[in-house]
């Protein structure tokens, strides 16, 4: 039996990252941009531009892919 390694440590998120993720917002938008790290991660609406505070372990949980790196995300 194959087991999947977790990686150690958060995730690396950045500043203006715009991220989808699994479940849409109330106004029908699902691509949200980070405007604040921490413990909790600030996201904005990109649809209706509502802001709301969400625990980090969630949000890594919940997204499903990026749509745009931040300009303070490392080349790859």
């Amino acid at each position: 039996m194959k087991t999947r390694k977790k990686p150690i440590g958060p995730m690396p998120l950045y500043l203006d990252d715009v991220v989808v993720l699994r479940k849409p917002h109330p106004c029908g938008g699902d691509t949200w941009r980070i405007v604040r790290l921490g413990a909790d991660i600030g996201l904005r609406c990109m649809t209706c531009e509502h802001r709301v505070l969400v625990a980090r372990a969630a949000v890594e949980r919940d997204i499903k892919r990026f749509v745009e790196r931040g300009p303070l995300a490392p080349v790859e």
